[in-house]
């Protein structure tokens, strides 16, 4: 692919040099499909977009004739400059454009708000000895998933009763190697499992119940339903009646799993039904799942619209997000009507799942009934969590723009907070927490255990941290460019839009100097706290600057630096933890974990250890005379 990029100088704003003139940087556009990306001022992507024609599309957003509606002037007035990459293909464009989109986020482009995964039921084929697992990743490794399935709950209570019904483990122990290692888990005397792991099952008999568990799987309830009324009988018939209770409960529960499956197809098809509900800036999509002609679940995702788009344009940016992201793509996915570039969408939904994938769009039958019933659960949705979803944003989103416009930044979307932690010097830790998009990325979370720093010196602590955060964060950043590998950022190669400091204006100091000497451009700030410990303030730019204490922008700097002090404070809890159960015992060459214990158990303490003779020590359980001299040598080194 060929890349360029081209330059809007507006508002006396000068991204480049001279060198670049929109107008000329326009006639350089190429007429073959690619990507466009524009620009604002400060360099932020506010803008992704795909075309046919490059130089069409993009000379469209300069024209005065050409009008895409008011959101679309507002972003046409805040390009500073755009680049463009040229693809071999329409096809390679969407792809290229989901994940530009997915990356980074642009303001002007609809953006799916969710970030959900799906809970599925793995059955480990590849195991000697299968289990049944809930996860929420599908790999390439040999086992078979079900799913996805739309609640989390209902799978771990399907998981349940297929271990229950079939007697398959649950433990994680690597069979055959270690048959006969432990002794069988309670699951065993629960006669919830025939213990593969003591040898008490053949490997033969143990797969016959897993072939049992994926027909039931895969559908076939009644089958297993009429065995269990069978031994149900049987047993009642032999005066078992414990048996039969055990036997009328588990058909109960297939009964129970088999009615959350209302809906049903006859051709058995896999297939997703989509639609949406849109009112003025907000939406909502409904997915209905259908596997194997059964409706396993259904879904519901708020959407940021444009003022300017319709139903189209909003299941068309959610056809291409969702689907850049799920494992599982069914063969039908049905729409209300027809999205923009649905012959293209098809070929990439074929592509991406090895096999082909069709757009339909029903008119009458059971498909279009689906639809009508989806349409109205997407508009019942909008009606009941409409103000809801907008509060959360309003404390997540929303509050990140408050934070930006307080501070005069054009957007903060991650922020990291710091914070030490020790007790007079003792055990020094750092913490490093992370909020995304105003919410808590835990997963992005790091602790530090200060290696150069001794004594009480909070500056000295904060500057060893950020300047081993961020040189890892950089060195990582050059081995990717050097290797050219295209890998998700991790906690720290992506940096943050602005560093949130636990304190005023000595810790805010310390990070300016780090980053200057680092040379990384990143905005500092100070999370001011009262007499009372409260956060006060913010202070930025070498002044404190007013918030209102009632605004969802000061309420997250609150729950920011307050997640920052609590890491921080656990850590340091953990390292005392462990610090405390070390023994003078744990400094003797010689003695071990087993030989601790034993002379623990038979002495007091160390003084009536050190009363004792070499022969003495010797005689303890698993001690002898090297081990017993290196205990008395020790005792008695003073």
């Amino acid at each position: 692919m060929l890349a360029a990029r081209a330059f809007h100088r507006m508002g006396g704003v000068d991204m480049a040099s001279t060198d670049f003139i929109l107008e000329e940087e326009l006639k350089k556009l190429p007429d073959a499909p690619g990507v466009y990306i524009m620009h604002d001022a400060t360099d932020q992507i506010i803008y992704v977009g795909k075309a046919v024609s490059l130089t069409k599309r993009v000379h469209q957003y300069f024209q005065a004739s050409h009008d895409e509606g008011v959101k679309k002037r507002q972003m046409v007035e805040r390009i500073s400059w755009f680049e463009y990459i040229v693809t071999d293909s329409e096809l390679e464009a969407l792809v290229l454009e989901n994940n530009l989109i997915k990356e980074h986020r642009p303001k002007y482009n609809t953006l799916l708000r969710d970030d959900k995964t799906y809970p599925y039921i793995k059955v480990t084929l590849q195991e000697a000895y299968p289990r049944i697992l809930f996860v929420r990743r599908v790999k390439k490794d040999g086992a078979k998933y079900y799913g996805p399935f739309s609640s989390a709950e209902a799978t771990h209570q399907t998981i349940e009763l297929v271990q229950k019904l079939y007697r398959i483990r649950t433990c994680n122990r690597r069979l055959p190697e270690n048959i006969g290692k432990d002794r069988p888990c309670l699951n065993y005397h629960m006669k919830q499992c025939d213990a593969p792991c003591d040898g008490k099952i053949s490997q033969e008999d143990y797969m016959e119940h897993v072939h049992d568990a994926l027909r039931f799987l895969d559908g076939d309830t009644g089958t297993v339903s009429r065995e269990l009324t069978a031994r149900m009988n049987d047993a009642a018939a032999a005066m078992d009646f414990e048996r039969a209770a055990e036997y009328r409960d588990l058909l109960k529960a297939i009964e129970h799993t088999a009615q959350r499956q209302k809906i049903t197809r006859y051709d058995e098809e896999d297939l997703d039904v989509i639609a949406a509900a849109v009112e003025g800036e907000d939406a909502v999509v409904s997915v209905f799942y259908i596997r194997a002609g059964k409706m396993i679940g259904r879904d519901h995702f708020a959407v940021n619209v444009r003022a300017d788009e319709g139903e189209k344009e909003v299941l068309g940016a959610f056809v291409h997000q969702f689907y850049a992201g799920t494992p599982f793509i069914p063969r039908e996915i049905c729409l209300p009507i027809e999205i923009d570039d649905s012959r293209l969408t098809q070929d990439w939904l074929s592509d991406k799942q090895g096999q082909r994938v069709y757009l339909r769009y029903p008119r009458r039958g059971k498909n279009a009934r689906l639809m009508d019933l989806a349409a109205k659960n997407a508009q019942m949705i909008m009606n009941r969590d409409q103000e809801k979803i907008k509060r959360q944003e309003g404390r997540t989103i929303g509050a990140m723009r408050q934070i930006a416009q307080l501070l005069g930044l054009e957007r903060v979307e991650r922020m990291e907070a710091y914070d030490i932690s020790h007790i007079m010097g003792f055990a020094t830790v750092g913490s490093m927490v992370v909020f995304e998009r105003g919410r808590a990325k835990r997963s992005d979370y790091r602790k530090f255990r200060l290696k150069t720093i001794e004594g009480p010196d909070d500056y000295a602590s904060m500057r060893e941290v950020l300047t081993r955060r961020f040189r890892h964060g950089m060195e990582e950043k050059e081995k990717l460019r050097e290797k050219q590998m295209d890998e998700k950022l991790g906690a720290f190669t992506k940096f943050p839009d602005i560093l949130m400091m636990d304190g005023g204006k000595g810790q805010v100091h310390i990070a300016e100097e780090v980053l200057r000497e680092l040379k990384l451009d990143i905005p500092v700030a100070g999370m001011v706290k009262d007499d009372h410990h409260n956060t006060r303030g913010i202070y930025f730019h070498d002044r404190e600057l007013p918030i209102d204490k009632s605004s969802e922008g000061f309420q997250l700097i609150s729950r920011l630096q307050d997640e920052a002090h609590r890491f921080a404070i656990s850590y340091h809890k953990s390292l005392r933890s462990a610090a405390q159960v070390h023994s003078f015992l744990d400094d003797i060459p010689g003695i071990g974990p087993a030989r601790r214990k034993a002379l623990m158990r038979r002495f007091d303490d160390a003084q009536a250890m050190a009363a004792e003779s070499v022969e003495d020590l010797a005689a303890s359980d698993g001690m002898n005379r090297t081990s017993a001299q290196a205990v008395w040598d020790f005792l008695h080194r003073h």
